[in-house]
């Protein structure tokens, strides 16, 4: 993988027009499109821009690299999944009428189902990251900042009697990100595990639960939202 820096230009911070926001989105979807049929490596910009209906020119004017347009790709798709992981249930959420193991495995259901639509570029965003620092960077600060926040309700949900008193919620935090995220990996990305997605659904949510000492049909009484990613 080419670790060049980039060449200065004297190209326009971001789109300045509606139409160039909207031609930029087009590069990066046509961006995901060729890394996921060709990867990283054999990804070819004359091939992204070919695939938004542009010239190579008009690539430049947006993006300095291949290197450059990845990385904003892998942005995106790892914020959508961490909104979709089972901290973003509303555990706490009094508005949300469900029990908590209705709500973790809901979340966990959206993470997963998200995860399985996505496994093309995700395995191709997960090799990139062991040898971009800054792909590696920049999903090493979204993990810890949902770190943080799945520790700071579990002790929330310690607090209130809900958990497991005895668990260290950093501990725990972490070990569930790992758990939760590293079976999406194997399981559609490199194919280790065969189930029905209810299956593996039903066994994750089953796992966060029992992790938690959580009482299945209890309804936490304040709003608050646990974050898992």
């Amino acid at each position: 993988m080419s670790t060049a820096e980039p060449v200065a230009t004297d190209k326009p911070i971001g789109p300045r027009s509606r139409k160039g926001a909207l031609t930029r989105a087009r590069l990066l979807e046509a961006a995901k499109a060729i890394f996921e049929r060709d990867g990283f490596l054999e990804a070819r910009i004359s091939d992204i821009a070919e695939a938004a209906g542009l010239s190579q020119g008009s690539f430049y004017h947006y993006f300095e690299s291949k290197e450059e347009i990845f990385r904003e790709v892998a942005e995106i798709e790892e914020e959508k999944l961490s909104a979709r992981s089972i901290v973003a249930s509303g555990l706490l959420d009094e508005s949300v009428d469900m029990t908590m193991r209705e709500r973790i495995r809901d979340a966990n259901s959206r993470f997963l189902t998200d995860y399985r639509d996505e496994a093309r570029i995700m395995g191709v965003i997960e090799q990139v990251s062991r040898y971009d620092e800054r792909v590696r960077t920049a999903r090493f600060a979204r993990q810890t900042y949902y770190v943080e926040r799945t520790e700071a309700a579990i002790g929330s949900l310690q607090r209130q009697g809900w958990a497991d008193r005895q668990l260290d919620p950093k501990i725990a935090a972490m070990a569930l990100t790992a758990m939760v995220t590293r079976l999406a990996e194997a399981w559609f990305v490199h194919g280790q595990l065969e189930c029905t997605l209810e299956d593996g659904i039903e066994q994750i949510t089953t796992l966060c639960v029992n992790a938690l000492g959580l009482h299945e049909d209890s309804q936490p009484a304040r709003a608050h939202r646990l974050r898992l990613r």
